[in-house]
């Protein structure tokens, strides 16, 4: 089964050559890079997040498989959601799912489906497979969605069921979590509120994480992949996190009365 792009065209160029050219302005490849657990990148269009992805995605070595968890923005059936074979279509190529990965994860948690259908039209993980592939023409990739719904035991569950699964898994192996970060509040509001969530992905606080984004009301949609990751990457021997790179919308458009904020975050 292929998926095919649903945000092509609209959050970046739907034709290969122009896509590598904005990609080319926006990853380094001959920088220094990282061997990374995880990382944390946005998805937004492009022109608004792609500075903030292509700095942390740079500042990492992408390796032949690569773990995506994002928020759905559309209601699903269950709370988390997995494709297990076929391949996503982008401008640069097809990125096929890597099976065995996929079943060890399946076989780990119980808690996740195999439903391809609740990947048709979500953005949050197809935005990044264009910097993935732009910087890995090999990798591979197994796609969760994870609803709002997901609380902390579950999302707990799912993380220490990926790092399991990754341990069983030949070579290395990235996990990435798609988030944005506060959504339509004022710029200081904003980098007030991002800070506090920083702080505690920072600490590798996973539980600290997903309380102080529901006690501070942050509008951090994808919170709850963020947290499932770190859980996953403590169990896999992460010691640190930096913040690579952060932005709002603001800085592009100029309007700081209403942003959305943007961070790029590397474990290790």
């Amino acid at each position: 089964m292929l998926r095919e792009p649903y945000v092509a065209g609209y959050f970046y160029p739907s034709q290969k050559e122009p896509l590598i050219r904005e990609l080319s302005q926006k990853v380094d490849k001959a920088g220094s890079k990282a061997r990374a657990i995880a990382v944390i990148a946005p998805h937004a269009g492009y022109m608004y997040s792609g500075e903030v992805a292509g700095a942390v995605y740079s500042s990492v070595k992408i390796p032949d498989r690569v773990v995506l968890l994002g928020p759905s923005h559309r209601p699903m059936a269950q709370k988390f959601a997995l494709m297990r074979e076929g391949a996503w279509g982008t401008p640069l190529g097809e990125v096929a799912i890597d099976p065995e990965l996929a079943d060890r994860i399946l076989e780990a948690c119980k808690l996740i489906s195999d439903d391809s259908d609740s990947h048709q039209g979500e953005h949050s993980l197809e935005v990044q497979l264009p910097f993935l592939r732009y910087i890995n023409p090999k990798v591979k990739i197994v796609p969760i969605n994870i609803t709002y719904f997901a609380g902390l035991p579950e999302l707990e569950e799912m993380g220490h069921a990926i790092a399991s699964a990754i341990r069983g898994t030949p070579g290395d192996v990235l996990i990435v979590a798609s988030t944005d970060m506060s959504h339509q509040v004022k710029e200081e509001t904003a980098r007030e509120k991002d800070n506090l969530a920083f702080d505690r992905i920072k600490a590798l606080d996973a539980r600290g994480l997903f309380e102080t984004v529901q006690r501070e009301q942050i509008s951090m949609c994808g919170f709850q992949a963020t947290t499932a990751a770190l859980v996953a990457a403590l169990d896999l021997g992460a010691e640190m996190a930096d913040v690579i790179a952060y932005r709002t919308s603001g800085d592009v458009t100029g309007d700081f009365d209403s942003v959305v904020g943007y961070a790029g975050i590397r474990v290790g």
